[in-house]
């Protein structure tokens, strides 16, 4: 980052006849093609002060106007990174620059949408919706579910991708999602096998077969436990359930879900939290 200057910077030096005083901040918020006139207008002024006439009045305040051209250059131009082949952040006529997540980027400059709603803008608006329903009211466990994917993206954003690829059914405009192909957790760990799900009085209780032993499958790998109620757009979830060993384990639901569908997933995650399993889907349980 470039050193701001003050407030406000002086510059009558460089015209005895005018006094000018630009308020940086305020220019370039009020009109970057002003900034940019007035670069170029300094740059001019540069030149001439070059001159063995103007050196000795100019010396003075050379670091103070390299200060402020590079300001002006950073705010108004786009910052070019390890040279022309770089990356550079932001605007340079009609392309955007910028880095997210250590990637860097370019995307031509957003232009007006002249029929925002053709089908398959609207189809796939719909997609997304049916998928957000999913995943929203479990966010905080697909942090945990797809932090292997969270590199360079979201772990929100690798489980919104996967199950958009993976798992939505039919055509326009009659999408669906398909619950079977959904994972709310996905790794290199042994997935569950025999898994059950099946509703108590206030809770959910999943049951499965202790494979421990099985590839990479441990004792003390901890079950990661989705209940979903989708009419609701409301979850719970457990991210440190029982041990793989135990074979079973009951998730409370709430009170007022009594009588409704919820749908229910189950997958593991290590002692240490460094890998996961891919979710397997128990089904559709009623609340008693």
């Amino acid at each position: 980052m470039f050193t701001a200057l003050p407030y406000k910077v002086n510059l009558s030096w460089l015209n005895a006849k005018k006094v000018r005083k630009i308020h940086i901040n305020k220019a370039i918020k009020r009109n970057r093609q002003q900034a940019k006139l007035f670069l170029c207008q300094l740059h001019n002024y540069d030149i001439s002060l070059h001159s063995d006439k103007g050196k000795s009045m100019f010396e003075p305040y050379q670091v103070q106007v390299n200060l402020f051209i590079n300001h002006l250059i950073f705010k108004v131009m786009g910052k070019i990174n390890l040279g022309i082949l770089g990356s550079f952040s932001g605007k340079v006529g009609n392309v955007v620059g910028g880095s997210w997540k250590g990637i860097s980027y370019m995307r031509a400059k957003a232009s007006s949408v002249s029929n925002p709603r053709t089908d398959g803008q609207v189809g796939q608006r719909s997609k997304f919706a049916l998928v957000l329903g999913i995943l929203k009211p479990m966010t905080g466990f697909i942090r945990v579910g797809y932090k292997r994917f969270a590199t360079k993206q979201t772990a929100f954003n690798a489980a919104m991708s996967y199950i958009l690829n993976n798992a939505i059914t039919g055509t326009f405009p009659d999408f669906s999602v398909d619950l079977s192909k959904v994972l709310v957790s996905r790794g290199n760990l042994t997935v569950a096998s025999g898994a059950q799900a099946l509703a108590t009085s206030g809770s959910i209780g999943l049951t499965w077969t202790d494979n421990s032993g099985s590839s990479n499958a441990l004792a003390t790998d901890k079950a990661l436990v989705v209940v979903l109620n989708p009419v609701r757009a409301e979850g719970v979830y457990e991210t440190a359930g029982s041990q793989r060993s135990t074979g079973a384990h009951e998730i409370a639901v709430p009170a007022e879900w009594l009588g409704e569908s919820v749908e229910v997933f189950l997958g593991f995650i290590t002692e240490d939290g460094k890998d996961v399993a891919n979710s397997v889907y128990l089904g559709s349980v009623e609340v008693v």
